[in-house]
Protein backbone atom coordinates (compact mmCIF):
# COMPACT_ATOMS: atom_id res chain seq x y z
CA UNK A 1 0.00 0.00 0.00
CA UNK A 2 1.36 3.73 -0.82
CA UNK A 3 0.91 6.64 0.70
CA UNK A 4 1.97 10.31 -0.60
CA UNK A 5 -0.02 12.61 -2.87
CA UNK A 6 -3.31 11.19 -4.29
CA UNK A 7 -2.50 10.76 -7.35
CA UNK A 8 0.00 11.72 -9.83
CA UNK A 9 -0.79 12.82 -13.77
CA UNK A 10 0.71 10.02 -16.47
CA UNK A 11 1.67 11.62 -19.63
CA UNK A 12 1.31 8.88 -21.92
CA UNK A 13 -1.19 6.76 -23.75
CA UNK A 14 0.36 3.30 -23.15
CA UNK A 15 -2.41 1.15 -21.11
CA UNK A 16 0.79 -1.02 -20.10
CA UNK A 17 2.23 2.12 -18.06
CA UNK A 18 -0.95 2.68 -16.06
CA UNK A 19 -1.03 -1.31 -15.37
CA UNK A 20 2.32 -0.79 -13.77
CA UNK A 21 1.19 1.87 -11.65
CA UNK A 22 -2.21 0.40 -10.49
CA UNK A 23 0.68 -2.99 -9.98
CA UNK A 24 2.46 -0.78 -7.35
CA UNK A 25 -0.72 1.02 -6.11
CA UNK A 26 0.24 4.55 -7.71
CA UNK A 27 -3.46 6.31 -8.64
CA UNK A 28 -2.97 8.25 -11.61
CA UNK A 29 -4.98 10.34 -14.05
CA UNK A 30 -4.21 10.31 -18.11
CA UNK A 31 -2.55 13.93 -18.63
CA UNK A 32 -2.75 13.69 -22.67
CA UNK A 33 -2.12 16.28 -25.83
CA UNK A 34 -4.99 18.05 -26.98
CA UNK A 35 -5.87 18.35 -30.58
CA UNK A 36 -3.52 21.30 -31.12
CA UNK A 37 -0.37 19.40 -30.02
CA UNK A 38 1.48 18.05 -32.80
CA UNK A 39 2.63 14.88 -29.80
CA UNK A 40 5.12 12.65 -32.81
CA UNK A 41 7.29 15.71 -33.58
CA UNK A 42 8.84 15.02 -29.88
CA UNK A 43 10.12 11.54 -30.92
CA UNK A 44 11.64 12.94 -34.16
CA UNK A 45 15.42 11.53 -33.86
CA UNK A 46 17.83 14.41 -34.53
CA UNK A 47 20.83 13.60 -36.93
CA UNK A 48 23.73 11.41 -35.19
CA UNK A 49 21.83 11.22 -31.89
CA UNK A 50 22.95 8.18 -29.49
CA UNK A 51 19.86 6.18 -28.57
CA UNK A 52 20.45 7.21 -24.40
CA UNK A 53 20.65 10.64 -25.11
CA UNK A 54 17.56 10.31 -27.21
CA UNK A 55 15.33 8.19 -24.97
CA UNK A 56 16.51 11.03 -21.94
CA UNK A 57 15.78 14.16 -24.11
CA UNK A 58 12.00 12.71 -25.78
CA UNK A 59 11.33 12.08 -21.91
CA UNK A 60 12.00 15.11 -20.86
CA UNK A 61 10.39 16.81 -23.86
CA UNK A 62 7.21 14.96 -22.79
CA UNK A 63 7.37 16.17 -19.07
CA UNK A 64 7.74 20.02 -20.35
CA UNK A 65 4.63 19.72 -22.68
CA UNK A 66 2.63 18.03 -19.63
CA UNK A 67 3.24 21.03 -17.90
CA UNK A 68 2.38 23.45 -20.10
CA UNK A 69 -0.78 21.57 -20.47
CA UNK A 70 -1.51 20.91 -17.21
CA UNK A 71 -0.89 24.93 -16.98
CA UNK A 72 -3.18 25.69 -19.61
CA UNK A 73 -6.16 23.59 -18.36
CA UNK A 74 -5.95 25.03 -14.96
CA UNK A 75 -5.73 21.72 -13.68
CA UNK A 76 -5.53 20.76 -9.58
CA UNK A 77 -1.49 20.48 -8.94
CA UNK A 78 -0.49 16.94 -8.90
CA UNK A 79 3.28 15.56 -9.79
CA UNK A 80 3.86 14.44 -13.48
CA UNK A 81 5.52 11.38 -14.66
CA UNK A 82 6.06 10.87 -17.92
CA UNK A 83 8.27 8.21 -19.67
CA UNK A 84 9.70 6.61 -23.38
CA UNK A 85 10.98 3.62 -24.22
CA UNK A 86 13.33 2.92 -26.50
CA UNK A 87 14.67 0.20 -28.54
CA UNK A 88 17.92 0.21 -30.35
CA UNK A 89 20.60 -1.95 -32.28
CA UNK A 90 23.78 -1.22 -32.53
CA UNK A 91 25.51 -1.08 -36.38
CA UNK A 92 28.10 -2.12 -38.34
CA UNK A 93 29.73 1.53 -37.81
CA UNK A 94 29.36 1.22 -33.87
CA UNK A 95 26.72 3.80 -34.35
CA UNK A 96 23.21 3.32 -32.98
CA UNK A 97 20.64 2.52 -34.80
CA UNK A 98 16.79 3.09 -33.13
CA UNK A 99 13.89 1.58 -34.07
CA UNK A 100 10.92 3.38 -33.01
CA UNK A 101 7.20 2.71 -33.91
CA UNK A 102 6.73 1.20 -37.40
CA UNK A 103 5.18 3.18 -39.81
CA UNK A 104 2.98 0.63 -41.22
CA UNK A 105 3.21 -3.25 -41.50
CA UNK A 106 5.77 -3.21 -43.94
CA UNK A 107 7.78 -1.14 -41.71
CA UNK A 108 6.99 -3.83 -38.75
CA UNK A 109 7.91 -6.55 -40.72
CA UNK A 110 11.42 -4.56 -41.33
CA UNK A 111 12.28 -3.82 -37.93
CA UNK A 112 11.60 -7.90 -36.38
CA UNK A 113 14.13 -8.93 -39.35
CA UNK A 114 16.18 -6.69 -38.17
CA UNK A 115 15.92 -7.89 -34.51
CA UNK A 116 15.53 -11.85 -35.66
CA UNK A 117 19.06 -14.00 -34.04
CA UNK A 118 20.58 -10.43 -32.32
CA UNK A 119 20.47 -8.74 -29.14
CA UNK A 120 19.20 -5.56 -28.77
CA UNK A 121 18.66 -3.07 -26.14
CA UNK A 122 15.89 -1.54 -24.33
CA UNK A 123 15.82 1.98 -22.82
CA UNK A 124 13.38 3.44 -21.11
CA UNK A 125 13.69 6.92 -19.28
CA UNK A 126 11.33 8.09 -16.62
CA UNK A 127 10.79 11.15 -15.41
CA UNK A 128 8.85 13.21 -12.62
CA UNK A 129 7.77 16.71 -12.20
CA UNK A 130 6.76 17.21 -8.65
CA UNK A 131 4.46 20.39 -9.44
CA UNK A 132 4.55 22.45 -12.73
CA UNK A 133 5.91 25.50 -10.69
CA UNK A 134 8.98 26.76 -12.09
CA UNK A 135 11.21 26.35 -8.77
CA UNK A 136 10.92 22.71 -8.79
CA UNK A 137 13.11 20.48 -11.18
CA UNK A 138 12.17 17.45 -13.21
CA UNK A 139 13.67 14.45 -10.96
CA UNK A 140 14.67 11.63 -13.93
CA UNK A 141 16.21 7.64 -14.20
CA UNK A 142 16.65 5.00 -17.35
CA UNK A 143 17.19 1.72 -17.45
CA UNK A 144 18.43 -0.21 -20.00
CA UNK A 145 17.60 -3.63 -20.27
CA UNK A 146 19.27 -6.25 -23.10
CA UNK A 147 16.62 -8.64 -24.84
CA UNK A 148 18.65 -11.54 -27.38
CA UNK A 149 15.80 -13.20 -30.19
CA UNK A 150 15.86 -16.13 -31.24
CA UNK A 151 16.41 -16.77 -35.02
CA UNK A 152 12.63 -15.71 -37.09
CA UNK A 153 11.41 -16.99 -40.01
CA UNK A 154 9.71 -14.78 -42.15
CA UNK A 155 5.88 -16.50 -41.77
CA UNK A 156 6.41 -15.76 -38.16
CA UNK A 157 6.89 -12.11 -38.60
CA UNK A 158 4.22 -12.39 -40.85
CA UNK A 159 1.82 -13.56 -38.63
CA UNK A 160 2.87 -11.61 -35.74
CA UNK A 161 2.20 -8.26 -38.06
CA UNK A 162 -1.01 -9.15 -38.74
CA UNK A 163 -2.32 -9.80 -35.26
CA UNK A 164 -1.91 -5.91 -34.58
CA UNK A 165 0.52 -6.21 -32.14
CA UNK A 166 3.69 -4.51 -33.92
CA UNK A 167 1.97 -1.15 -34.46
CA UNK A 168 2.15 1.76 -31.88
CA UNK A 169 5.20 -0.29 -30.47
CA UNK A 170 8.76 0.85 -30.24
CA UNK A 171 10.90 -1.90 -31.83
CA UNK A 172 7.80 -3.65 -33.61
CA UNK A 173 7.23 -5.69 -30.46
CA UNK A 174 5.57 -5.93 -26.85
CA UNK A 175 7.41 -8.36 -24.35
CA UNK A 176 4.20 -9.27 -23.03
CA UNK A 177 2.51 -10.51 -26.41
CA UNK A 178 3.04 -13.58 -28.44
CA UNK A 179 6.49 -12.27 -29.20
CA UNK A 180 7.53 -13.28 -25.73
CA UNK A 181 7.89 -16.63 -27.32
CA UNK A 182 10.79 -15.80 -29.65
CA UNK A 183 13.13 -14.04 -26.73
CA UNK A 184 15.59 -16.60 -25.39
CA UNK A 185 17.03 -14.26 -23.03
CA UNK A 186 16.48 -10.72 -21.08
CA UNK A 187 19.21 -8.82 -18.99
CA UNK A 188 17.65 -6.44 -16.70
CA UNK A 189 14.08 -4.95 -15.85
CA UNK A 190 10.87 -7.03 -17.39
CA UNK A 191 8.64 -4.05 -16.27
CA UNK A 192 11.45 -1.45 -18.16
CA UNK A 193 10.72 -3.72 -21.49
CA UNK A 194 7.24 -2.95 -21.09
CA UNK A 195 7.52 0.26 -20.79
CA UNK A 196 8.19 1.82 -16.89
CA UNK A 197 10.67 -0.38 -14.72
CA UNK A 198 9.30 -0.35 -11.85
CA UNK A 199 11.83 0.08 -8.91
CA UNK A 200 13.50 2.94 -10.60
CA UNK A 201 9.54 4.64 -10.58
CA UNK A 202 9.46 3.57 -6.81
CA UNK A 203 12.93 4.98 -6.30
CA UNK A 204 11.99 8.49 -8.00
CA UNK A 205 8.34 8.28 -6.36
CA UNK A 206 10.05 8.06 -2.67
CA UNK A 207 10.95 11.41 -1.90
CA UNK A 208 7.24 12.52 -3.26
CA UNK A 209 5.51 11.19 -0.29
CA UNK A 210 4.99 7.53 -1.76
CA UNK A 211 5.62 4.69 0.40
CA UNK A 212 5.90 0.85 -0.98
Amino acid sequence: MTTGPEFLYLASQSARRRQLLTQIGVRHELLLPGDDEDAEALEAVLPGEAALAYCERVTLAKLGAARARLLSRSLPPAPILAADTTVALEGADGEDEILGKPHDDADAAAMLQKLSGRTHRVITAVAVLEAPHPAFAPHATVQVSLVSFRQLDADEIVRYVASGESQGKAGAYAIQSQAAAWIAHIEGSHSGIMGLPLYETAQLLKPLGWRF
